[in-house]
């Protein structure tokens, strides 16, 4: 069962949200999507890399929803971002793709190719207040970094694409320990530019696997890459 409710308690993070079902065969997928979606929130396959942008208010709902995927092992956390446009002045190259993106816990093993389908039979859903303690991501010192390259550790991310949709799955352990950097886009990236006069953008960096590499074994960019955009326009 997911480890998730409607009740809301002192230290958590709210996230209004539609709880859709549908058929797959003979079983029955959950799919979570936030109510209403952020539209300062876009996600991009440049071909070289994925490249994601949020505002504040995206920020936050983002990282919400990361939060639910590492409690949620039975669903799919659904944003549905690709009508989203990127912010004015984004470094882009070529003709890069728009695509929605998808949280999962890697035990579910969902099919990736069955996506379209399971989409497209997607109703309105029922309304549902998610609620996820704020304590569910340590502190960024105390994640130990150096243990994700023993050929032991398991607890990383996975990229995939299917039906202009990025997939990220991993154990709760990994959307955790991850979402601790991916907390820095709301409690440090809007006070960024004035404690730091004239530096680049504040961003955090996701990898595939447990190397840093240029694409996956099924050729999607192995790097996602999550901007911070203050002044969005």
């Amino acid at each position: 069962m997911d480890q998730w409710s409607g009740e809301v308690f002192e230290g958590c993070m709210e996230q209004r949200v539609r709880v859709h079902k549908a058929r797959l065969g003979g079983a029955e997928v959950r799919v979570v999507r936030p109510d209403p979606v952020r539209s300062r929130l876009a996600l991009r396959d440049d071909g070289h890399w994925l490249s994601m942008y949020v505002d504040r208010g995206g920020a936050e709902q983002l990282t919400a929803l990361w939060g639910l995927a590492a409690r949620s092992a039975r669903s799919l956390i659904h944003l549905p971002i690709r009508a989203n446009a990127v912010p004015d002045g984004a470094a882009v190259e070529g003709e890069p793709v728009a695509l929605d993106l998808v949280l999962v816990h890697h035990s579910l093993q969902f099919p990736t190719a069955s996506w379209k389908e399971v989409r497209a039979r997607l109703g309105a859903g029922r309304p549902h207040t998610a609620a996820t303690p704020d304590g569910d991501f340590p502190d960024e010192s105390a994640v130990d970094h150096e243990r994700r390259y023993f050929s032991t550790f398991r607890d990383h991310l996975g990229f995939d694409i299917a039906a202009h949709t990025l997939f990220v799955t991993g154990s709760a352990t990994a959307f955790r320990e991850h979402g601790s950097a991916l907390r820095g886009l709301v409690d440090e990236a809007p006070s960024h530019r004035h404690r730091h006069p004239g530096a680049g953008h504040f961003c955090v960096e996701f990898g595939s696997g447990p190397w840093t590499r240029p694409r996956t074994r099924r050729n999607v960019p192995g790097a996602l890459h999550i901007q911070y955009c203050e002044d969005w326009g």
